[in-house]
């Protein structure tokens, strides 16, 4: 075990893209630091993803974009800019009284700002390449973590011989093997602090909460994803729809969306109550087709041939959406959990990522504020009490903020589902874009500008959210107030009614 005034010695669970950026942030400051994975090398391409789709594109936005500048791995931003794609704005689709398809594009700023495409695999890739340039960084694939003991600050793994081939989610049921029969050999590994990065189902938050008198809530959301694909144009391999926004087609309770990749597909999602899914898998082919396309116009036959949408809906799985909260994120000065595995949240906000990432810019922010990397020996106290207080002030300020980016995702699908259709909808959003255009100095901007283009605090956010949403009612009122006594007024002058001073005057 390290020394006080020693290197630390850091272990994070998880080689995801947070965890793998937790490591880079720990290395870059000389700690010494091993990378625990339950599966194989993740750059591996047979590598199973845990929740079994071979793409996954997300929104990388400035949170994400900040935190990994902040990292100070000179390459790294630009390498990752490079291979994704900007998204201006939504692109709503539909079908008109006319019967013909529409399409609406919906900018996401006012002031040009964008959002950018990128495929998780590709980042994760990227991420764990500069790690394994680090002299004082080891990754250790197929471990998985099976006790820790937070006091004594020592942590068990198992090295496992079979890669990791199914998922809590969705268990495959592989039969078992010799090398299953076998009980994997254990590891037992001494560390300072343990940093867990390793999803929504945390091993290292599972063992935390025996030390730890953590409150946590868990909630399956009655809405179920299935992933589709948009393939490039056949005749000349270009994008089949614009690649400068996110398409949308809401339907109300559901909707699906579809994400631009650098290959020039689309990555699509169908989100929908699991009734829906349930009413489609028995239909016929062509009433399959029937149904999707009255509520998805336009993407079966002219994106996804019938065949493919029915193969890829059938093998594709359907897969629920949970959300978690909980807290504290901490263990005194032994244990930390960041992204997914603190604050679980559906992707309807396309923060879940880009909060991930900004958790381990906040994390490090505070133990720099608190010396934890000050190895001056006139320091008052030793590193594992301050590092002890890095980790309260992270958990106190961190935990509003996660909660509110929580919710803010939960109600966003409402938006993206209907709202994006809704008259009012796009007056407030023009009402609080033209104030922010116009007058500046007021500091408006929408909510989604806020959460995708600044770092401003999520608890911040829906504060000052709020804050303009009753002006603009407040100032709504009052129009409507003084359009009500201009009309009095003027019914009573029509009328030939004078006022009390016209007539006794």
């Amino acid at each position: 075990m390290p020394d006080e005034n020693g290197r630390q010695k850091v272990l994070v669970v998880g080689a995801g893209p947070v965890g793998a950026l937790a490591a880079l942030y720990a290395a870059g400051r000389g700690d010494e630091v091993e990378v625990y994975e339950l599966r194989d090398d993740l750059r591996d391409p047979s590598t199973t993803p845990l929740n079994f789709t071979k793409s996954i594109n997300l929104a990388l936005s400035e949170r994400g974009i900040n935190s990994m500048r902040h990292a100070n791995c000179e390459g790294l931003l630009d390498t990752v800019l490079e291979e994704s794609i900007p998204m201006h704005g939504r692109m709503i689709h539909g079908r008109g009284q006319d019967g013909k398809l529409y399409e609406e594009p919906q900018l996401y700023d006012a002031q040009g700002r964008y959002i950018r495409a990128v495929d998780r695999a590709m980042l994760n890739e990227r991420l764990l390449d500069y790690l394994e340039q680090m002299p004082n960084v080891t990754l250790h694939f197929n471990h998985k973590l099976t006790g820790a003991d937070f006091k004594k600050n020592v942590a068990w793994f198992e090295q496992r011989t079979l890669a990791k081939t199914d998922h809590a989610q969705n268990p495959t049921g592989n039969p078992p093997t010799q090398s299953d029969k076998d009980r994997p050999k254990e590891i037992s590994v001494d560390f300072d602090l343990m940093i867990g990065a390793d999803g929504a189902h945390s091993a290292a938050r599972f063992h935390m909460m025996k030390f730890a008198r953590l409150a946590y809530q868990q909630e399956y959301i009655d809405t179920l994803w299935c992933e589709f694909h948009i393939n490039p144009r056949s005749s000349d391999s270009s994008f089949a729809i614009s690649p400068d926004h996110l398409h949308i087609w809401p339907g109300g309770s559901f909707m699906f969306i579809a994400i631009p990749s650098v290959d020039r597909s689309f990555t699509c999602t169908l989100f929908a109550p699991e009734s829906y899914f349930t009413a489609l898998a028995p239909l016929s082919p062509k009433d399959f087709v029937s149904s999707f396309s009255k509520n998805f116009p336009g993407v079966c036959p002219d994106l996804i041939s019938p065949e493919d949408l029915r193969q890829q809906f059938t093998e594709n799985p359907h897969l629920p959406l949970l959300s978690i909260k909980c807290t504290p994120y901490h263990y005194k000065s032994s244990v930390v959990i960041l992204g997914d595995a603190a604050h679980a949240m559906v992707p309807f906000y396309g923060q879940g990522m880009n909060a991930g990432l900004e958790d381990v810019r906040v994390l490090f922010d505070f133990l720099d504020a608190h010396d934890v990397y000050d190895d001056s020996p006139n320091l008052a106290t030793g590193r594992r009490a301050r590092r002890e207080r890095a980790l309260n002030a992270y958990t106190a300020q961190r935990t509003p903020d996660a909660a509110a980016i929580n919710d803010l995702a939960l109600r966003n699908y409402e938006e993206m589902s209907a709202g994006v259709k809704s008259p009012l909808y796009r007056m407030r959003k023009w009402l609080e874009e033209s104030v922010s255009l116009y007058l500046p100095s007021l500091g408006w901007s929408t909510q989604y500008s806020r959460v995708s283009f600044e770092n401003q605090r999520y608890s911040e956010v829906e504060k000052a959210v709020a804050r303009q949403g009753r002006i603009i009612v407040a100032a709504v009122g009052l129009g409507f107030a003084g359009l009500a006594g201009l009309t009095a007024f003027g019914l009573l002058r029509r009328s030939g009614l004078r006022s009390p001073r016209g007539i006794f005057g």
